[in-house]
């Protein structure tokens, strides 16, 4: 396979590059900056935004697949900072993709596209869009994921979406960095009454089901044009889980605590702060983040195991243990 990986330098495109290498497929990157370590692996780099249609395009010509990962992640900015890397990103891939007429296109979503008050329990893909959104980043997935979903079969070209949920490992750079520094900092506080579940996905798991995608998109194939949801196929109580995580680094647990409704209404107000003052950074709690801390939010993946053949090859408790195992090596 000779594939582009857009965000190929990033966290989960390093992993998705790495084992396409690994199997001898011919890998290309694009992304904002070098990466000499990715290029003495025999990766050619691209560097360039995806928000530049000519150099995605001369990008994707000679590839047969492409891997979009690129995307502007967080729950706090401008509608118009996430609308560029992610739709316009997104829409200048698949123009790229009918220009040099390639086959295959993986994108990678996120289960934020669904999100909504209240609990997703055992949710499949059959939960719609919502109606409104909390923050930019989910809208604007959401958005890319049906201009990918509709692409399927035009030009010739196979879609398919994933949804990886709270990707973790070693080298992640935003998951555990944020929640070691903020119990740093005595910043950490339980929103919620501690019970909710949710999923999440060992690295190396989320790429192998991007390779498992690729290698069954095809004519009159299952999995074209449609959406899956990505993880460990077990969810974890969150609370008790980053309490775990900050016992082993030798960092004190979670003690303070704030209810569901009190978070949102503290969210609120520091979201008009934030939007009316020049302050800089990001709040410290929004309506949307108070909700993913204080409510379960977990997914069936029997869909992506039939159509995908996927399934969980390293367990929450061993990747647990390879990411707690790096971070002390730090």
């Amino acid at each position: 396979m000779k594939a582009l990986v857009t965000g190929g330098g990033g966290f989960l495109g390093r992993h998705i590059v790495a084992q396409l290498l690994a199997r001898g497929d011919q890998v290309r990157v694009l992304g904002r900056r070098g990466s000499p370590d990715l290029e003495k692996m025999g990766v050619e780099m691209v560097c360039a935004d995806i928000q530049d249609a000519a150099a995605v395009e001369r990008a994707c010509l000679g590839m047969e697949t492409v891997f979009h990962v690129a995307a502007r992640a967080g729950y706090w900015g401008s509608w118009q900072t996430y609308h560029g890397p992610n739709v316009v990103g997104t829409q200048n891939v698949l123009n790229g993709c009918r220009k040099a007429g390639l086959r295959k296109l993986i994108y990678t979503s996120t289960p934020s596209v669904v999100s909504a008050p209240g609990n997703l329990e055992h949710a499949d893909e059959r939960v719609p869009y919502p109606a409104h959104y909390g923050c930019p980043y989910p809208a604007t997935k959401a958005e890319a994921e049906r201009l990918v979903l509709a692409a399927n079969g035009q030009d010739g070209l196979l879609t398919v979406s994933l949804r990886p949920h709270l990707i973790y490992g070693p080298g992640d750079p935003h998951l555990f960095p944020r929640i070691i520094d903020r119990a740093r900092k005595g910043l950490l506080v339980q929103v919620g009454d501690g019970t909710n579940k949710v999923d999440v996905t060992y690295v190396e798991n989320a790429a192998d089901a991007h390779l498992l995608a690729a290698d069954r998109l095809g004519a009159g194939s299952p999995v074209n044009g449609q959406a899956y949801f990505i993880s460990q196929g077990a969810p974890v109580i969150l609370w008790p889980w980053i309490n775990l995580i900050l016992e082993r680094l030798g960092l004190p647990a979670v003690r303070r605590k704030i209810s569901h409704g009190a978070a949102r209404a503290v969210g609120a107000a520091m979201e008009m702060a934030y939007t009316v003052l020049p302050l800089r950074g990001e709040p410290r709690m929004t309506r949307f983040l108070a909700d993913q801390l204080a409510t379960s939010h977990y997914f069936d993946i029997a869909k992506a195991r039939k159509d995908l053949g996927y399934a969980p090859r390293i367990s929450t408790e061993d990747g647990l243990e390879r990411t707690i195992e790096a971070l002390q090596a730090l």
